[in-house]
């Protein structure tokens, strides 16, 4: 008795077997014919080897580091350090952002200054300083810099160029 829900089961599954590979053999083209092929993965041109990057040497008394460096202005005054560089959309330098006040941090403020008030003379090492081109009553006068707000440059006299979006 068992044998006949056993071999209705065995005959189903084998009618199921032949359909679904009797649609598979439809789907697959035709040698000579031209229908199309839906499970096919797009034609990927081959990579084109990458050109190579361009390489610049400096010279390690040409060229150095700005982040921390000690600000003085033209009468040797301390005007604090510099803390980060602002540049604009296009990548271009346009200020720095410099602690200034306080002692070891505390009751310091943040400015901003414009680029072209900054002189790098002589850097040689950590220890020379960077001139600014603004006197210490000017730079006390600045608005304090806080991130996510309009930035407010304080430029030297005539030096500074209006930001255009």
């Amino acid at each position: 008795m068992r044998a006949k829900p056993l071999f209705a089961f065995v005959a189903i599954a084998f009618g199921a077997f032949a359909a679904v590979t009797s649609w598979a053999a439809d789907q697959t083209p035709q040698a000579g014919g031209s229908s199309p092929q839906p499970n096919t993965a797009p034609t990927v041109a081959p990579k084109e080897a990458a050109p190579p990057p361009s390489v610049t040497i400096i010279g390690a008394g040409d060229a150095h580091g700005v982040l921390g460096r000690d600000v003085r202005s033209p009468t040797n005054e301390d005007m604090g350090h510099i803390v980060d560089v602002i540049v604009d959309r296009t990548g271009t330098v346009r200020a720095a952002v410099i602690d200034f006040g306080g002692f070891l941090g505390v009751g310091s403020r943040k400015i901003v200054v414009d680029w072209n008030a900054l002189h790098f003379g002589r850097i040689a090492d950590k220890s020379d300083a960077i001139t600014l081109e603004l006197t210490k009553d000017q730079v006390k006068a600045a608005p304090e810099y806080k991130e996510d707000a309009p930035i407010v440059v304080l430029g030297a006299s005539g030096s500074l160029q209006p930001f255009s979006p």
